[in-house]
Formats: C-alpha cells, structure tokens, sequence
C-alpha cells in the first residue's frame, strides 16, 4: 500500500465512472499513457487488476465495484478537508450529480443552467434519471441531491419542500379541448388518453375516481416519461398527463399547448430536495441548493396562487350530473394556458 495516493484514488473514480482509460484521461486533463501507467499502479498497490478488457472495452472487478463507493467518499472527505474560506465558486472543477423526477427535469434544468454557468464556468450538472428513490447513492456520495416527490425520508437524509404540484390534462392548443373551457367527465370517456409511467403502467389514481363514478377512460399510449407524453398531446383531441408545473412552463415557452384541470380530487404531492446529512454544512452544497430554491421561485409563487384552493369538482358523479341538466354556478372553468393564466 506504499505505492497508493491520493491521485491514484481520482485514476481510479474516473476510471470506474467512464469504463474507458482514453476517457478517464480526458476527465482527469491527463494523457492516456500517464493514465496507463495510474492504473498500473493502482494494480499493484491494491494487488486486483481493477479493470479487465471485455470486448472492446473495459469493466471493473468484483473487488473494484465493491470499493467504488468507499473510494469515493474518500475523495469527498478528502476534497472537504481543506477549509478555504476566500474559495469561490469560479474557481471550482467538479461535477454534481442531481437525481430528478423527469417532470422536472426540462423546468429546472433550464433555469439551472445559465446561472450556474455564469458564476461557476468549471462547473457541469449531471442530472440523473430518477428510476428509483434509493437512499443509497446519497449515502456513498454517487449523488449530490434527489429532486422529485418528498416521500418519507430515512433520519440520516434531509428534506425541503419546494413546492405543492399536482397532475394536470395537457392538450393541443388548437383542438376542440384546447378551446374549451373546461374538461368534463364525459370528455375524459370520449377522448384517448396518454399515459406517462416509468414502469409501464396503463392505470392510476385517475382511473380508482373514474371507477368512483362508474366510468373509465381509454389509454391509447403508455410512455416512459412526461416529455414525451406532452409531444403526443401535440395531436389533435388527445389528452396528456402531466405535472402542472411542467404543463405551465410549456405553455410559457410558447409550445401549442393547453391544460386542464382533472374534474376529478386527485391527490396533490410535495416537490422537494433531498441530501446526506453529512452535506448539510458543505458550502458547495449548500450553493448548489440556494441555486436550486432560486431557480424554482417563481413557480413556487404562482403555484402557491392556485394550489391554496381545492380542485373546482370533488364529486365526479355530482358533475357529471350537472353537465348532463346543463345547470351549475358556471365559475369553476379547469382552462389554464398561454394568456388565460397568470404570469
């Protein structure tokens, strides 16, 4: 162990992070041999080959995968140790890993991106897709933060609540449920409907409350995620699932779409950041989640307008009823899009 360093450690993160040592060296601003001759190093000193070819490429041992997580919270300890107080953001070279609903994913990324490369050029986000809600990558530090729903949270992470979402019916502007002014039960029997699951689920909560009412809905498509549920809401008279707050920063950006709200009581989520306590302290983390809470602001704002007031239909049978006589208040319109909503 006499010939193991601390930049051996680096060599081997980036080798197991890219499987590649032409890739490894690009990470590390070094060349291949010098990476080369890291790896031969790093074999000796840990008495494994760490890497063996397969194929055209490389993949670790047993041994290397189990070490990868100690390794890298070796490397975090490590980058912590030094307290540099005149240390600014423009000065840092690191990468973090942000897990992340996909719903959210075209919302806060593009409000991340330009702020963030301003005042920290040497910084890369690499956002993760969210397949699971495994604490484990945040515990050995293969992620930074977990942005998505706040489900309960085992004691050693910690949770803030961004914001209070709930789904809503995307659909193409230009059809005959972009112009109407509500969507009605009867709509939601008549009309295809897109479904956006990860898992390939065709039904949910929407379908427990329609079965409430003695009705059910057809889904023509299951997707893997809401970015591309809202493309095939581009389609004549379909209707989209998706997150209000991605209905809502679609429209503003000027794609041809509406949405509704569910004439149905669906449960509304908390929308929140999830880290390892051992970041709560660590300035970069802390920078990187005041970014985060800033990015989101605005949304938050005009969620919070509308989400303080309930759904305008609790009772899907009741509302069926009244669309059906052609009676009601007349002042509970679901339309939400381009100028119909608020800024």
């Amino acid at each position: 162990m006499n010939d193991l360093d601390l930049n051996l450690l680096w060599v081997f993160d980036a080798l197991m992070e890219t499987g590649s040592v032409a890739a490894a060296a690009d990470k590390l601003h070094l060349s291949a041999p010098a990476t080369s001759r890291a790896l031969a190093r790093l074999r000796r000193a840990m008495n494994d080959p760490i890497m063996v070819r397969a194929g055209r490429g490389l993949v670790p041992t047993p041994f290397a995968s189990r070490s990868r997580a100690q390794v890298r919270a070796l490397l975090e300890t490590a980058a912590q140790l030094p307290a540099a107080p005149a240390d600014s953001p423009s000065t840092w070279r690191r990468t973090f890993a942000i897990r992340i609903n996909d719903g959210l994913t075209p919302v806060i990324s593009a409000r991340l991106a330009g702020p963030i490369s301003a005042e920290a050029p040497g910084v890369t986000l690499r956002f993760v897709a969210q397949d699971s809600k495994d604490p484990e990558p945040l515990r050995d530090g293969t992620l930074d933060l977990d942005l998505g729903v706040a489900n309960t949270s085992p004691p050693d992470l910690n949770t803030h609540t961004l914001f209070v979402d709930r789904v809503v019916a995307l659909v193409a502007a230009d059809s005959d449920l972009g112009r109407a002014a509500e969507l009605s039960l009867d709509d939601m029997v008549r009309y295809p409907h897109v479904s956006a699951s990860r898992r390939g689920l065709e039904y949910g909560p929407i379908d427990d409350k329609l079965r409430e009412a003695g009705l059910s809905r057809r889904v023509t498509s299951v997707v893997p995620n809401y970015a591309a549920a809202a493309l095939l809401a581009l389609q004549t008279d379909v209707i989209s699932i998706a997150p209000r707050v991605l209905a809502e920063d679609l429209v503003q950006r000027g794609m041809p779409l509406r949405w509704h709200d569910y004439p149905l009581s669906l449960p509304r989520v908390d929308v929140g950041l999830r880290w390892h306590r051992r970041l709560d302290e660590d300035p970069a983390s802390q920078w990187l989640r005041d970014h985060i809470r800033t990015a989101v602001k605005p949304l938050t704002t005009r969620l919070a307008r509308r989400t303080s007031s309930p759904n305008p239909i609790r009772d899907p049978a009741r509302h069926r009823r009244v669309r059906e006589s052609g009676t009601g208040d007349g002042g509970s319109s679901g339309m939400r899009g381009g100028e119909a909503h608020e800024p």
